[in-house]
This record gives structure tokens, C-alpha cells and sequence, in this order.
């Protein structure tokens, strides 16, 4: 037998207590982790967090947002932990966040750049202009990005950019010399601040025992500074592109992050 009437003002009381509650939600951004290798480093965290507060956990080429929502009568309080949680993450994980709010990896480094007044160039190879397009998917980046040159060819690399033949003879298209060179000379073409450059074997062919498919070199200039990496990438294709230009925009948002910690050390002293 049903009760109707019964039914509906147990889902009416629920309903009202739904209301009542109040709803904090807190962001973090990091880079760099595997869904296996983030798994290990918050299972302690996850484990201490209370009924109220739910994670939920969302990984794509290596950048993961991190997102805590809680839900509470007690706004107050709720927010105070909330804040709380959202601190102690940012502790466990520290300089590999990117952000603490829900923003993308290009909209972080566009707001570095539009904040310094700075401009940004690229010169991409293995991405193949996949910089670019991340980049001026960010409402108003034309304040900040000047353009990007797809080298996919060693011909385009020498020629535009002006790196030496010599360098690709020596080291290969895909080396820390050649990366570099590509950076400068993008840089020094489109009379930029900052540079982002890529050489790399996305695949699914073209790898060696050497360099096997998945190997980036990546580059970023500010100023007369540049640094490079090699990188490993996993995955098809695709992770692998999406992967090197994720890193190569984290990488020059450090080193401007870097810059100005430096800088202030310096004022302050």
C-alpha cells in the first residue's frame, strides 16, 4: 500500500533541506601528473576529506583541475574549510600549480603576459600551429600574441627563422640547438618579449632508438633567457601534441613566474 500524500511531504522536507544548504566551490589547476601518479599523491588527502565536501578530478596531457565543492547549512564555516581544503592542496602540490581557480593553462599565461605588458610569438614544428590556436582561443589575446611560424620543414627553419643549416646537420631538426635557435628567431622576427618554440616526433613513424616517437625538444625565451627541455611524450598523436603544447605554455609561464620572484627578491632587499 502507498501513501501519496505521506511521499510527497518527505520529498517536500527533503527538498527544503536542499535549499537551506549552501554550496562553496574551490578550483586548482596543476601540471605534470598522470591520473596513476595523482592517484598516489592525494589518496591521503581524499581519505581525510568529510561527507560535505566531495573532489572530483578531471586530467587531460598532463594538466589536471582539481575540484572541490561542499555543501552546508553553516555558510560561515563552510566557507572557512573550504578554504582550508583548498589551501592544503595547493600545499601538496605546490610548484607544480598552475592555478588556483578554474582557469585554462592559456588563459593563466595570457593573463601573465597582459598583466607584464608582454608579447608572444611561436615557432612551431611537431605541434604544427596547435600553440597558436590554444592561444588565441583566449578572449582578447591579440593585446599579447603577435603571430606563430609552422616550421615544419627544416627548409621554413632555416630560411624564416634563420637557423643555421649547420646546427640541423649537426644535431638534428630535433635537438636543444635547434629548439633554441627556433625561439630566438621567432622572437627576433615578430620583435617579440617572449618566444615559445617546438621540435618533436609526434608519430606514428619517424622515431629512432635514439629519439624515439614521443621526443620534444621545447624552448622558451624571455627577454636574453632561455630555457629548453626534452621531453618524452606518451600516447598517439594527438597526446603527444597536445602534450608538448600544454609544456611549452607551462614552461614560459615558470619562467615569468620566476623572473618577478626574482625581481621582488631584489626590491625588497
Amino acid at each position: 500500500m502507498t501513501f501519496p500524500n505521506m511521499n510527497k511531504k518527505k520529498e517536500a522536507s527533503e527538498s527544503g533541506k536542499r535549499k537551506n544548504l549552501h554550496t562553496e566551490t574551490r578550483h586548482i589547476v596543476i601540471y605534470g601528473y598522470t591520473r596513476q601518479e595523482l592517484n598516489k599523491v592525494i589518496k591521503h588527502f581524499e581519505a581525510q576529506l568529510p561527507e560535505f565536501v566531495k573532489i572530483s578530478i578531471d586530467t587531460s596531457s598532463l594538466v589536471t583541475k582539481i575540484t572541490l565543492t561542499g555543501m552546508d547549512s553553516g555558510v560561515e564555516l563552510l566557507r572557512f574549510n573550504m578554504n582550508r581544503y583548498h589551501s592544503n592542496l595547493n600545499q601538496i602540490f605546490s610548484q607544480d600549480v598552475v592555478s588556483t581557480e578554474d582557469k585554462t593553462v592559456a588563459q593563466v599565461l595570457g593573463e601573465l603576459l597582459h598583466e607584464r605588458e608582454l608579447t608572444v610569438s611561436c615557432a612551431e614544428s611537431c605541434t604544427g600551429g596547435n600553440l597558436a590556436h590554444r592561444i588565441v582561443q583566449v578572449p582578447g589575446s591579440s593585446s599579447y600574441f603577435l603571430g606563430s611560424v609552422v616550421s615544419y620543414a627544416n627548409d621554413v627553419k632555416t630560411d624564416v627563422l634563420g637557423v643555421p643549416k649547420s646546427d640541423i646537420s649537426r644535431h638534428g631538426a630535433v635537438s636543444k640547438t635547434v629548439a633554441e635557435a627556433m625561439a630566438k628567431g621567432v622572437a627576433k622576427l615578430m620583435r617579440t618579449d617572449c618566444a615559445i618554440a617546438t621540435t618533436g616526433i609526434a608519430g606514428p613513424e619517424g622515431g629512432t632508438k635514439f629519439k624515439p616517437v614521443g621526443t620534444v625538444w621545447i624552448a622558451v625565451k624571455y627577454g636574453e633567457t632561455i630555457v629548453s627541455e626534452c621531453l618524452h611524450f606518451k600516447g598517439d598523436r594527438n597526446m603527444v601534441i597536445e602534450s608538448a603544447t600544454n609544456h611549452g605554455m607551462v614552461m614560459l609561464i615558470n619562467l615569468l613566474r620566476n623572473t618577478y620572484e626574482m625581481q621582488d627578491d631584489v626590491n625588497d632587499d
